[in-house]
């Protein structure tokens, strides 16, 4: 339709409603092309949410312990360990999974099992985070493998307190102890002691 047959008022008043008009039908346009989008995006948060994993469904996909794991879990002491430099050390067993332990210091948080160790110290790693606990008779420390560095050192219970205490009053002899490898009948220290003297 040509707007040369009216006259310029005319044409002016079309020309104004056209541009009026265009800002409405844009803003339809854009409604009906984003009401997809938000429909897709919608539907793939409701495929993503059954997909996570649930903590407790982890968890019992753990796998069992040997018994020989199981038995170390039986040493391990839990509770919060105070540690050297102010720090201290939550050592929690879970109920759940037997043999699993939570293990946190600061930030940082840890799900270990025990291993079995050649030196018989109770040893509890988590492998996916490169974390050790190590529990000796007197003390125990948190090691980050990953870090290459202690977490946590010089960390006591009380009843390592207590072994620490009983070994400063009574040290245990050492291997290369004279007493000791005197008191072998075919020792070659034995020898030298009982040999005459030269004068």
């Amino acid at each position: 339709m040509s707007l040369a047959g009216f006259g310029p008022a005319m044409r002016w008043m079309v020309l104004c409603v056209c541009a009026l008009a265009s800002p409405a039908l844009l803003a339809q346009v854009s409604a009906s092309a984003s009401k997809p989008s938000q429909k897709t995006s919608q539907s793939r948060v409701k495929l993503k949410a059954p997909t996570k994993p649930m903590l407790a469904d982890v968890r019992a996909a753990e796998a069992t312990l040997s018994l020989d794991q199981l038995s170390i879990a039986e040493r391990v002491e839990v509770g919060v360990v105070p540690c050297e430099l102010g720090q201290s050390v939550s050592v929690s067993a879970d109920t759940s999974s037997p043999g699993y332990f939570d293990v946190q210091v600061k930030k940082f948080r840890f799900r270990m099992v025990p291993v079995v160790s050649s030196t018989g110290a109770i040893r509890l790693e988590d492998v996916a985070a490169g974390a050790v606990w190590l529990q000796l008779a007197n003390k125990s420390m948190l090691m980050s493998q990953k870090l290459g560095t202690r977490l946590a050192d010089a960390c006591v219970t009380p009843a390592q307190a207590m072994f620490a205490a009983a070994m400063e009053k009574s040290p245990l002899p050492g291997l290369l102890d004279s007493t000791l490898v005197a008191d072998l009948p075919d020792s070659p220290q034995a020898a030298i002691t009982s040999a005459p003297t030269v004068q």
